[in-house]
């Protein structure tokens, strides 16, 4: 079977695959890092826009780690295939999509001056970057190796060759667009750069030139890229499209790229004209608020519960009726209740039902289990803010943030410990505890009956930074429903509780 490339695609008579003439486009883009969510994301993105006409333009993308090198990218043109699966609006997406943003791909130990040369081209607009958490860091180093070993060595080489190239134009400042996945990482990023151009003597007009005509922006990405898939799932998609590509990944439908900036970034980068997962504001912290509240508070809230029903993913947990009802009230109900301003209640009902659409994706295995790993931390950070909104917007208890409660509590039930190791059990099999505070629980499992434990717990401040007994009735809730769990199994109380909620409803 041929390999993807620019041939084949034009004696397939398919140019309708790719952007017009592509290879016409100018290179604006210098990209470090070639790992599966860059190129499920935002050079997709990129991609996109350029079909529509709206940024037109290609990236280079820099490959820093010493391991591999650039052939799978040079036999194919740099080109391959995103196969995009899941659900969208309730319906199913299956979708294939070849990405031709990339026009060339250097790796920087051997190929740095080249690089550098980047720095001279007039059309060069922004950085991307995506190197994992620990590559944002301070290495104090001389910026003039080839190559420095750091990213933001090699960054401030970059915008160093730049500034000399036109003499300190200020149009020719860079927007800086960080994907790693820390808070504030375009903030943390410019921090580093100012210092490390100091530790290297840099004059104080360029000092001055990269603070004032560049833009470190802070960025938001969200999206479930698994990369290449399963041998099997490769060679039937191969055999479906007709060619082989070993540079071919999955994702998801759902995707998110929110990137702090003014008007200047938008009028630069107008990728939000070309697709409504990309959003340019000036504050993107409420989107992460979505993030952190709905979605992964979402997974926080029903973990437990879901692996003692028996149900081992999320898609299986989908595809449960009562459990499936469970979430949705949880995430449209109470949940977007508490998401902040600016955002208004249908933005939040809007991206609820987009998790919900991720959740029932067929074709990623998310395990429960995995989810439950430090519960109680996640607990805390996650959901612990959005029990308290929820008490201050509507003074009530909050009936399945309660009663996940009480199944996170369950789930933490120690039953055995081994070599330092604490164990839970579900329908007679063990499964470990993989959480921090799983000691604490043991103890408290073992001297306290279920009434008391729940005091004792919802009052450890140490836990939870509030003595959560104080929130009127929920406490009562989480004994209550606790106990039921005990007595009767988890999937009967869900199902009783499930009944009294559709009642209540209606």
């Amino acid at each position: 079977m041929e390999y993807l490339s620019r041939d084949f695609v034009s004696s397939q008579n398919a140019q309708h695959i790719l952007p017009q003439e592509p290879s016409s486009l100018p290179e604006k883009v210098l990209q470090f890092g070639t790992g599966v969510l860059l190129r499920g994301l935002p050079d997709l993105l990129i991609d996109e826009a350029n079909r529509q006409g709206i940024f037109n333009g290609r990236i280079v993308v820099v490959k820093s780690t010493s391991s591999g090198d650039t052939a799978e990218f040079d036999q194919q043109d740099n080109l391959y295939t995103v196969c995009i699966r899941g659900v969208q609006d309730a319906a199913r997406v299956e979708q294939n999509v070849v990405c031709s943003a990339i026009s060339r791909v250097l790796t920087a130990n051997t190929q740095w001056d080249e690089i550098l040369a980047c720095a001279k081209n007039p059309a060069m607009e922004i950085v991307i970057s995506n190197t994992t958490e620990v590559g944002i860091k301070l290495v104090n180093e001389d910026i003039h190796q080839t190559p420095p070993a750091s990213f933001p060595g090699k960054l401030l080489a970059f915008l160093y060759a730049r500034y000399q190239a036109f003499a300190g134009d200020p149009t020719k400042g860079l927007i800086i667009t960080p994907t790693e996945l820390i808070p504030d990482n375009g903030d943390k990023l410019e921090r580093i750069l100012l210092e490390l151009a100091h530790l290297n003597n840099l004059e104080a007009d360029f000092i001055d030139w990269m603070e004032q005509h560049n833009h470190c922006c802070n960025t938001l990405v969200d999206r479930i890229v698994p990369g290449k898939p399963a041998a099997e799932t490769k060679t039937n998609i191969e055999t479906q499209l007709g060619y082989r590509d070993d540079l071919l990944i999955m994702s998801e439908v759902y995707a998110l790229w929110a990137i702090e900036g003014d008007e200047f970034v938008k009028n630069r980068f107008p990728l939000h004209l070309a697709h409504e997962g990309v959003i340019i504001a000036p504050d993107i912290n409420p989107y992460r608020e979505l993030k952190l509240r709905i979605l992964n508070g979402g997974h926080t809230f029903t973990c437990g519960l879901a692996y003692l029903c028996g149900l081992d993913t999320v898609v299986e947990g989908m595809n449960h009726a009562l459990f499936a009802h469970f979430i949705e009230r949880l995430l449209l109900d109470e949940i977007a209740q508490t998401i902040p301003q600016p955002l208004t209640q249908a933005e939040a009902q809007t991206f609820a039902k987009k998790v919900l659409d991720r959740f029932r994706n067929p074709f990623i295995e998310h395990k429960w289990l995995s989810i439950t790993m430090q519960y109680s931390s996640k607990m805390q950070m996650r959901n612990v803010p959005t029990i308290l909104r929820y008490y201050d917007a509507l003074g009530i208890v909050p009936e399945h943030m309660a009663f996940g409660f009480a199944a996170y509590l369950l789930f933490l039930r120690v039953v055995k410990t081994e070599e330092g190791r604490f164990y839970g059990q579900r329908n007679g099999v063990d499964y470990l505890i993989q959480d921090d505070q799983a000691a604490y629980f043991y103890t408290m499992w073992q001297n306290f009956s279920t009434r008391a434990l729940v005091s004792a717990v919802l009052k450890n401040e140490d836990l939870w930074g509030t003595d959560l007994s104080q929130l009127n009735g929920f406490e009562e809730k989480v004994a209550f429903h606790l106990e039921a769990m005990k007595d009767r199994g988890v999937s009967r109380t869900l199902e009783n509780f499930s009944h009294i909620a559709q009642a209540a409803q209606s």
